[in-house]
């Protein structure tokens, strides 16, 4: 797995649940506030990345997201 994969996150309420989005990745979840909404989100795409690793196709989703591999203090 990469070691870190910076994405964007957004979250709104719809009725009476809360929403969380990651645009780029197409993944999202809900919860019964904002914190619950943030830990289904997180670990939605967590899953969907070890998804991703497992089927071999983890770069190319990246890649047409349009995330970029940037190494920091090596």
């Amino acid at each position: 797995m990469p070691e870190k994969i910076i994405y964007r996150a957004e979250f709104f309420r719809e009725g009476d649940v809360y929403v969380g989005l990651c645009p780029e990745l197409n993944v999202s979840s809900f919860g019964d506030n904002i914190e619950d909404a943030k830990s289904s989100l997180k670990e939605a795409i967590e899953a969907f990345i070890e998804t991703c690793e497992e089927m071999g196709t983890l770069e190319e989703v990246l890649e047409e997201a349009r995330f970029s591999h940037k190494v920091y203090g090596r």
